[in-house]
């Protein structure tokens, strides 16, 4: 549980050590081969979530569709997300209310809540071919408000935003959804399957949580992503620079009890 993600778990420590420029875009890929997850905030004009319950319902859907018996060889999910992991893990939040948001739940995907927000994370495929329910959904708008969700519940994963960089709510969810699939490939690489089934039947429940820079210090994992993560149960998410903000930013460190 799962297989599908031992890619994933295999290129992770050479990959953080990469400089920056080295996970800049480049113009070599095919935009007609570009795969991404899209996930589909739930964000009502009239009663809108918090900005920490939609981060971690999109932080626990992103990984929830990738430990799904469906995403197994020999699932039906399988291929799509085997394809999407075997490259870039894009995923493309969007905005849905209404009629649109529950369009969306026929879609084959996973719908997590947290605290009344909502975000349904698709099955990955081509961008070229998503279907008009998600076309039709907005990028911009993503926005929420800071709020401040106190200490972290004890024995779940805690994701920590970078304090230091802006990033709206779609990006955040994108980067949060990057955290809990590397904590789930490492698990499944070290042989934690009961550590990885008991996150699995908590819904893949975690904590999303901004440190004070002092502490954001602290926890960064520095040139040697492997003894970060076998000493301090650390891993970092270093983004692509694909949108918002600078290529080789670590966005996200995210810590397992």
């Amino acid at each position: 549980m799962t297989a599908v993600l031992e890619p994933l778990a295999a290129r992770y420590a050479s990959w953080l050590r990469l400089p920056a420029a080295a996970t800049a875009v480049t113009d070599e890929e095919d935009p007609a081969k570009v795969r991404a997850m899209p996930l589909i905030l739930r964000i009502e004009r009239a009663d809108p979530p918090t900005r920490t319950a939609l981060l971690e319902a999109a932080a626990a859907a992103a990984v929830a569709v990738c430990l799904d018996p469906r995403a197994e060889p020999g699932g039906e999910w399988h291929d799509d997300v085997a394809a999407w992991i075997g490259h870039r893990i894009r995923k493309v939040a969007r905005r849905a209310r209404g009629a649109h948001w529950h369009a969306v739940q026929d879609l084959p995907g996973i719908t997590s809540e947290v605290d009344g927000a909502q975000v349904r994370a698709l099955v990955p495929g081509r961008v070229v071919d998503a279907p008009k329910e998600v076309t039709r959904l907005q990028i911009s708008g993503s926005e929420l408000e800071l709020d401040d969700p106190g200490p972290a519940p004890p024995g779940v994963p805690v994701l920590w935003l970078n304090p230091t960089v802006e990033m709206s709510a779609g990006k955040a969810a994108a980067q949060v959804g990057h955290a809990t699939m590397l904590l789930a490939a490492l698990l499944h690489a070290d042989n934690q399957v009961d550590q990885l089934t008991s996150w699995s039947t908590m819904d893949c429940r975690c904590a999303v949580r901004t440190p004070i820079p002092r502490q954001w210090a602290d926890l960064h994992p520095g040139n040697d992503p492997a003894a970060a993560w076998a000493s301090r149960r650390l891993v970092a998410v270093r983004d692509a620079g694909f949108t918002e903000i600078a290529p080789g930013t670590v966005t996200v460190i995210a810590q397992i009890p």
